[in-house]
């Protein structure tokens, strides 16, 4: 049998506890109770990711006006691409808080795209190089998340339900 999540192993628990006439309800003891009181997140872990959210948001602001593009639109993006996590991998391969795929963070000169300073720097970068080609910010946006060559196949946003749902979320539109 294979549990997919805390929700089944605790009903699972349940259901075994029943069967032998066990009762944790009064017993602090419990696996239960113990493995509920593991999965709260601490203070400490709780500031830890809230200092590395505002760390990354930081970066995230310097570059984006440092390469002239709408501090706001980055944020969005990246809370889009990766909730501002520097070590998530998407399915497809990509990478960091701007979601590079090896190629393009390699083509970006992104040696390290798990750093999150290079990730977003080469992130920022392709942005702004789609803002120019585009002169329209949801085709730059619908290339970032498609790619360049399903947009211009299209000639506009591509009509991906994905991808028209994904500019509507960085743009605020949703």
């Amino acid at each position: 049998m294979k549990i997919g999540n805390v929700t089944q192993v605790l009903n699972r628990i349940n259901e075994i506890e029943a069967k032998f006439n066990f009762s944790s309800e009064n017993d602090d003891k419990s696996f239960e109770k113990t493995l509920q009181k593991e999965l709260q997140p601490t203070k400490a872990t709780q500031n830890h990711d809230n200092k590395k959210t505002q760390d990354v948001k930081a970066i995230l602001q310097e570059t984006a006006q440092r390469y002239g593009v709408d501090p706001t639109l980055v944020d969005n993006l990246a809370k889009t691409e990766s909730n501002y996590q520097t070590d998530v991998v998407s399915s497809a391969g990509a990478i960091g808080v701007m979601q590079l795929m090896p190629e393009t963070a390699q083509e970006l000169g992104v040696k390290n795209a798990y750093d999150p300073r290079e990730n977003i720097e080469g992130g920022v970068k392709y942005l702004k190089t789609l803002l120019n080609k585009y002169n329209n910010t949801e085709q730059a946006i619908a290339a970032y998340n498609a790619g360049m060559g399903a947009v211009d196949k299209c000639g506009g946003v591509p009509p991906y339900e994905g991808t028209k749902e994904y500019v509507a979320k960085v743009l605020n539109k949703n």
